[in-house]
């Protein structure tokens, strides 16, 4: 078994199914008995710090709240900055904000504004890509501060949501790694 196939097994072993949550019919991904387990939580920094810096970031993008758990411990491991991406109102000071469109109505996420340069490669980390508005819209704040997008690295990709399509036009190019597809 590959080193990778290994890391995939032991992070699926510690994501618990929750049935009905958060509304009927839904099977809701919990990843908290992941981040209990400190063999596992370090096998998750360390693999997505190594996505990191392979693609050459110098900063991280944390999406709230979960992508804050993940990616506040890659950065330190990675040696690059973080950057909280929070809901609109969150943050104090002069921010940039972008709307975007979800399934049944609209969010807002802000960042701020002297937090992200041109000359800023950043990749955004999340721990899951489901139907990917979120991650556009990040994209978008990313590009807008003048920095440049690294990439997008997730823990699970919910592949039936379609997120990857809807994100690719917003990539341009960039690339997308989930360390697991569901």
């Amino acid at each position: 078994m590959t080193e990778l196939a290994e890391i995939t097994t032991l992070l699926l072993s510690r994501i618990r199914d929750v049935a009905d949550y958060p509304e009927p019919g839904v099977m809701f991904k919990d990843i908290t008995p992941l981040l209990a387990d400190p063999v596992a939580f370090t096998a998750l920094t360390d693999a997505l710090a190594e996505v990191t810096v392979r693609h050459g970031a110098t900063k991280i993008v944390g999406l709230e709240a979960r992508g804050f758990i993940l990616g506040a411990p890659v950065a330190v491991r990675a040696g690059v900055g973080f950057i909280p991406v929070r809901k609109a109102g969150k943050l104090p000071g002069a921010t940039l904000s972008q709307a975007y469109d979800l399934e049944y109505g609209s969010a807002e996420i802000e960042v701020h504004a002297e937090d992200l340069v041109a000359g800023d490669r950043v990749m955004v980390i999340d721990d899951v890509l489901a139907t990917g508005g979120t991650a556009e819209a990040s994209l978008q704040l990313i590009r807008r501060a003048g920095a440049e997008v690294a990439g997008v690295a997730v823990l699970m990709e919910l592949g039936f949501l379609a997120g990857r399509a809807r994100l690719e036009p917003a990539l341009a190019g960039a690339p997308l790694e989930s360390l697991i597809l569901v």
